[in-house]
C-alpha cells in the first residue's frame, strides 16, 4: 500500500531526477550543437525562433540530414522526445554524428542507458568530442574506470570541456597528479566548477608549501564564522579574516593564480567561488569588494556567504541589515548566523529570543549554540542550567565550552571534577584553560607543574601568563627569561608585567652623578616609560614611582600629579611623598593632611613627620600620640627617632 504523503513524495522525487537529467543533458545537447552541427544556420536578422524551427522542419521532411539533426535537438531541448525521436534516428541513419550524440542523450532520459552508450559509440568513433565525454560518463557510472578513462581522455584531448572536467574529476578520485592539467584545460575553456576547483588545489598547494617548518600561514579551508558572547569572530576562511583587521599584502605566485581562478569561476556565477573569494579580500581588507562578492553569492543562495556579509555589515555599524541576512542564512540552516543573531538579541536584552537562536545554531549541527547557552544560563545565575549546556558542547569537542564548565566547577568547590575538563580543553589549544591548570597547580603549591602550564600559555601570547612566567623567572634569577616574558605582558596591556619590567631595568641603572651646572635635562629612560605605562593604567607603586623620577629631575609639576594620582587611589607611600613636595613648597598645612591619610593607613615615617609637625606647633600631647604611632609602625629607625622624640616630649611636658 502507497500513502497519499508517500505517493507525493515518489512524485516529487521523480519530478527532481528529471530536472536534474534535463539539465545535464542541456550540457551535451549544447555542447554537441556547438561541436558538432554543420549546418548552415544563416538567416535573416529579423527570424524568429518559431520561423527557423518551421524553415529546418521543411528541410527535414524533404529528406535535408543536416536538418533533421538541428530539428531533433530543438525538440529534444525542448523536453518533446516523441517529436524528437524520428528526426534524430533519421539523421543518424544519414550518418550525423551529432544527431547519433543526441539520440544517445533521448535514449538516456527514457532510460535505455546501454541503447545510449550504443549510440554514443558509434558518434564518438566518428570524432564526437560530446559523444566521448558521455560515453566516459556512462563507463564510469558502471564502474568501468579504464573504459570511462579511455573516453573522456579522447574527449578531452579534442579540446571538450566537459570531458577535460569529467577526466580531471576521475584521475583526483584516485590521487593522479595529472588531474591538475585537464582541471585547468576546462577552467581555460570556461567551466567554471573547474576553475573553482583548481584554485582550491592551487591554493592548498601554496599553503602547505608556507605552512612548512618555519613559516607560519593557516590554510584556507572554507569554515564558517563563529559569533556569539563567549565566542571569537573567525573569517570565513579558516584563517581569520576579521573587517578592520588591516590590510594584508597582496598574494603572489600560487595564491594570486588561486585568487584569479576563483575570480573567474564567481564571474561566472559559481556561488562558492564567490563566498571564497570574498573571504580572500576581506582579509586584505577590501571590505567593498568583498561585500560584492558575498552579496552575489549570498544572492544565489549561499548560506555561508549570506552570514559573512552580515557580520561585514555589523562592523560597518549597519546591525539592522546584518541581522536580515543572518536571519536570510540562518533559515536555510546556518547555524553560525543563528549564533549570531543569538548574540545580537543577547546583547539587546532579549533573553527568550536569544536563546531560541541558540537552540536553533544547536539543532543546525553548530556546537557553539549549546555553548552560548551555557553562557547565557550562567550570565543569569542559572548556574545548573549552564553546566549541562556547557558539558553538552564540552562532550562534543568545544575546548572553550569544557573551560567553562572547569571554571564553575571550581567555583562551586569541586576542583578534582574541575581539572580533567581544564586538562582537556588545554590539550585541545585552548590558552584559558592553560593557564587555569597554571592556578589550579599553583594552589596546591606545585609550582613546577604551574610553571608548565603558564609557560604553554604565555607562548600562545597569554599576557597573564607571561607575566606568571616573567614573576618566576624574577624568583629563580633568570633575568632573562624574566625580561624576555615580562616585556611580552606589558606589550599585551599588563600594568603588573610593564611595573615589574621597568623594576629590573631600573636596577640595572647606573647610580646618577651629581647634576653639573647648566647640564641639560636628562632623557627619559626606558625603565621609566615602562613605569609610566602601568602609571597610566593605574598602578599605585607605578605611580609613586614616575613621581620619585620626576622629583630627581627637577620636574616638581610631574611628580606632584604622579604622587596625588597615587595618593588619592590609596597609596600611603604616594599620600606621604606629596606630603613632603608640598611641605618643601611651604604648603605645610596641605601636606599635614596627606601624612594623617598615610600615617593612618600605616606608613610610620608619615606619623613620625606629624610628631615632629605638632612638637614645632608646641602640641606636645598630641606629638606624642603621634611618636607611638610612629613606634608601632616602624621600621626600625622610625621607631628609635620616634621613641626619643616621645621621651623628649615627655620631659618637657613634666618639667
Amino acid at each position: 500500500m502507497v500513502f497519499m504523503g508517500d505517493r507525493a513524495t515518489l512524485l516529487e522525487t521523480g519530478r527532481f531526477v528529471q530536472r536534474r537529467a534535463r539539465r545535464a543533458a542541456d550540457d551535451i545537447i549544447e555542447a554537441a550543437e556547438v561541436v558538432d552541427a554543420a549546418v548552415d544556420t544563416t538567416t535573416a536578422e529579423s527570424e524568429t525562433d518559431t520561423e527557423t524551427e518551421a524553415r529546418h522542419r521543411r528541410a527535414a521532411e524533404n529528406g535535408d540530414a543536416a536538418s533533421m539533426s538541428v530539428l531533433g535537438a530543438l525538440l529534444l531541448r525542448r523536453g518533446d522526445l516523441d517529436g524528437a525521436e524520428p528526426y534524430l534516428r533519421g539523421a543518424t541513419a544519414e550518418g550525423d554524428r551529432a544527431a547519433a550524440n543526441n539520440l544517445g542523450v533521448l535514449l538516456h532520459q527514457r532510460g535505455y542507458a546501454d541503447e545510449a552508450a550504443g549510440w554514443w559509440r558509434v558518434a564518438a568513433v566518428a570524432g564526437s568530442a560530446p559523444a566521448a565525454h558521455a560515453l566516459g560518463r556512462h563507463h564510469r557510472e558502471r564502474g568501468d574506470e579504464p573504459a570511462a578513462e579511455y573516453w573522456l581522455r579522447q574527449s578531452a584531448e579534442q579540446g571538450h570541456a566537459l570531458g577535460a572536467y569529467a577526466l580531471a574529476d576521475l584521475l583526483e578520485h584516485r590521487s593522479d597528479v595529472g588531474a591538475e592539467r585537464w582541471l585547468r584545460a576546462a577552467a581555460e575553456q570556461g567551466h567554471r566548477e573547474a576553475a573553482y576547483r583548481l584554485a582550491l588545489a592551487l591554493e592548498r598547494r601554496a599553503t602547505e608549501t608556507t605552512r612548512a617548518p618555519g613559516r607560519g600561514a593557516e590554510p584556507a579551508a572554507e569554515a564558517a564564522r563563529t559569533a556569539g558572547p563567549g565566542a571569537a569572530r573567525e573569517g570565513a576562511l579558516g584563517a581569520s579574516a576579521g573587517a578592520g583587521a588591516g590590510s594584508a599584502a597582496p598574494p603572489d605566485g600560487e595564491l594570486a593564480e588561486a585568487e584569479q581562478w576563483f575570480r573567474q569561476a564567481a564571474a561566472r556565477g559559481h556561488r562558492r567561488a564567490a563566498l571564497h573569494l570574498g573571504a580572500i579580500l576581506e582579509k586584505r581588507g577590501d571590505l567593498k569588494e568583498a561585500g560584492r562578492w558575498y552579496l552575489s553569492s549570498a544572492k544565489e543562495g549561499e548560506a555561508k556567504a549570506a552570514c559573512a556579509l552580515g557580520f561585514l555589515l555589523r562592523d560597518a555599524g549597519d546591525e539592522e541589515s546584518a541581522a536580515v541576512w543572518w536571519l536570510r542564512a540562518a533559515q536555510d540552516g546556518d547555524g553560525n548566523a543563528a549564533n549570531a543573531l543569538g548574540a545580537l538579541h543577547a546583547a539587546r536584552g532579549e533573553q527568550q529570543t536569544a536563546e531560541r537562536w541558540y537552540r536553533a545554531a544547536m539543532d543546525a549541527g553548530d556546537v557553539n549554540g549549546a555553548y552560548n547557552l551555557g553562557l547565557l544560563c550562567a550570565a543569569q545565575d542559572r548556574n545548573q542550567q549552564a553546566e549541562q549546556w556547557y558539558r553538552r558542547a564540552a562532550y562534543a569537542g568545544h575546548r572553550e565550552a569544557a573551560n567553562a564548565l572547569a571554571v564553575l566547577l571550581l567555583q562551586a568547590g569541586d576542583a578534582n571534577g574541575a581539572e580533567p575538563w581544564f586538562s582537556k580543553a588545554a590539550e585541545a589549544g585552548s590558552v584559558d584553560a592553560a593557564f587555569n591548570l597554571g592556578i589550579l597547580y599553583a594552589g596546591r603549591d606545585d609550582d613546577r607543574s604551574a610553571l608548565t602550564w603558564y609557560e604553554r600559555a604565555a607562548a600562545a601570547g597569554h599576557t597573564e601568563a607571561a607575566l606568571q612566567v616573567g614573576i618566576a623567572g624574577l624568583r629563580d634569577g633568570d633575568e632573562q627569561s624574566a625580561e624576555r616574558h615580562l616585556r611580552c605582558a606589558a606589550g599585551g596591556g599588563s600594568a603588573e608585567a610593564a611595573f615589574r619590567l621597568a623594576t629590573l631595568l631600573d636596577a640595572r641603572r647606573p647610580e646618577p652623578g651629581p647634576p653639573a651646572l647648566g647640564a641639560p635635562r636628562e632623557e627619559k629612560s626606558e625603565c621609566e616609560e615602562w613605569y609610566e605605562r602601568a602609571a597610566q593604567q593605574g598602578h599605585r607603586r607605578a605611580q609613586v614611582r614616575v613621581g620619585m623620577l620626576a622629583a630627581a629631575r627637577g620636574d616638581v609639576a610631574e611628580a606632584a600629579h604622579w604622587y596625588r594620582e597615587a595618593a588619592e587611589a590609596g597609596s600611603r607611600n604616594g599620600a606621604f611623598n606629596l606630603g613632603l613636595l608640598l611641605a618643601r613648597e611651604g604648603s605645610e598645612r596641605e601636606a599635614a593632611l596627606w601624612w594623617t591619610r598615610a600615617a593612618r593607613a600605616g606608613h610610620g615615617r608619615a606619623a613620625l613627620r606629624l610628631a615632629l609637625l605638632a612638637a614645632r606647633r608646641g602640641e606636645l600631647t598630641e606629638g606624642r600620640r603621634w611618636c607611638a604611632r610612629a613606634v608601632e609602625l616602624g621600621p626600625a629607625e622610625v621607631a628609635e627617632r620616634a621613641a626619643r622624640l616621645s621621651e623628649a616630649l615627655h620631659q618637657e611636658l613634666t618639667a
